[in-house]
């Protein structure tokens, strides 16, 4: 599968757990470290951990490795390494805090709205 593909998938999943605020960032003209960001807010630690069991499941399902992962629940942020796609999901004060939207702000965005089929 390639990368955007897989961004769009780990976004739908995000979004199918009620996920807020969810934003794919295109990274491949910006830098070489990964092809996509994928941001999502969460309201509560049960939220984040449905999403990160999901994604889990849902990429080994398809053979896809988890590289590395940061964070666990109660944490305000988990990332989740894919290599060429990695997620991140926050709690809305450290999202705001950190601001990657911002610190990659040369990045192209998409950005998964509530109404989305994507």
């Amino acid at each position: 599968m390639n990368s955007e593909k897989l961004a769009k998938q780990i976004a739908r999943i995000l979004k199918e757990k009620q996920g807020s605020d969810i934003v794919i960032q295109d990274l491949r003209a910006v830098t070489t470290m990964t092809d996509f960001f994928v941001l999502c807010t969460v309201q509560a630690d049960v939220q984040a951990q449905a999403q990160v069991q999901t994604i889990e499941k849902e990429m080994k399902s398809q053979g896809i490795r988890l590289w590395h992962k940061e964070g666990r629940s109660g944490d305000p942020w988990i990332l989740m390494d894919y290599v060429d796609v990695v997620v991140h999901i926050f709690k809305e004060q450290a999202r705001e805090f950190y601001g990657l939207e911002r610190m990659w702000g040369d990045a192209q965005f998409m950005e998964i709205k509530d109404d989305d089929e994507s």
